[in-house]
């Protein structure tokens, strides 16, 4: 709907414009408040990302390219990708208490003393019911405990550059 709307209110074409305006007045509510209600079923990820997908297929040029193919030239990622990230960072806060969250309420640090990966891994709880398995601190534990070594944990500033350039699709 807001797609639609934005492709009648600007008369331009011209790519880089349009994609600003996507990213400025559509994807903040694609987005917003995603730690808490991230969608698992592959279903709704798939309905969420279709609103990308229509809109990067009406950019002049780019309708018989692949939705990758569109993604790269456009220089946008996944929204289930910018999820993640948004995730992890979310993560690191908590885990350093750069906000006002009990870090006791959501994780706990894992109790070996594995040598591989980094030194902050946690501990993925058991869950017996869907709705704890699917929320946030039990989705973030896997892919925080598998960043690799050399992550940068310093500051949150050096964390979000180490997430951008490095490749978390998998």
């Amino acid at each position: 709907m807001r797609v639609n709307l934005l492709f009648r209110s600007f008369l331009t074409r011209n790519r880089s414009v349009l994609v600003k305006a996507y990213v400025t007045y559509v994807r903040p509510i694609l987005e917003y408040n995603s730690v808490v209600w991230s969608p698992y079923k592959i279903g709704d990820v798939s309905c969420i990302e279709k609103v990308q997908r229509s809109f990067t297929k009406r950019l002049p040029g780019l309708n018989n390219l692949t939705y990758r193919e569109r993604l790269v030239a456009t220089n946008l990622d996944s929204l289930e990708l910018r999820r993640l990230h948004v995730d992890l960072i979310m993560c690191h806060k908590i885990v350093f208490r750069l906000i006002n969250v009990d870090f006791c309420a959501f994780f706990h640090f894992a109790p070996s003393c594995n040598t591989r990966g980094h030194g902050y891994k946690l501990f993925a709880e058991q869950c017996t019911h869907n709705v704890r398995y699917h929320s946030f601190a039990r989705r973030v534990v896997g892919p925080w405990n598998g960043l690799p070594a050399h992550v940068d944990f310093s500051s949150l500033v050096r964390f979000k550059a180490f997430l951008n350039r490095t490749d978390l699709s998998n």
